[in-house]
């Protein structure tokens, strides 16, 4: 179960990388572009930290993950992005309390951290709009 759990993270940090760059050149407000810069790379080290705790437990990477369509609205894509970190919250909480190995405790730690940072700022950006 982790390890599934795990791949979709992997998947979900791909495409949430992606199209929060896609939604920072929706806006020319300068604290928004901080936030979605901030939020977009912390999924790309989120991803390059899931993959490496993949490749430990099963010598493998997860090979080719999708990316997600573009975002074209500012204020319907944080609304959006704030979903998809609340879900990612919830995933990793579970994740976090099925650990098999004591070398997963951080990179969930971490990404869990970031996604409850993530939720305030884009609930920030979806709220000014």
């Amino acid at each position: 179960m982790f390890i599934d759990n795990l791949k979709q993270a992997i998947e979900d940090e791909y495409k949430d990388y992606y199209f929060y760059k896609s939604m920072y050149d929706l806006t020319n407000d300068p604290l928004w572009k901080d936030f979605i810069k901030h939020a977009y790379e912390d999924e790309k080290s989120h991803y390059e930290m899931f993959q490496q705790l993949y490749y430990m437990l099963t010598g493998t990477f997860v090979q080719n993950p999708k990316k997600r369509l573009p975002c074209y609205e500012l204020k319907e894509c944080a609304k959006l992005a704030l979903l998809n970190e609340l879900d990612s919250i919830e995933s990793y909480k579970v994740m976090l309390l099925t650990i098999p190995i004591q070398q997963a405790y951080n990179p969930i730690f971490i990404a869990l951290h970031d996604e409850m940072e993530h939720a305030i700022r884009f609930s920030t950006i979806y709220n000014a709009l």
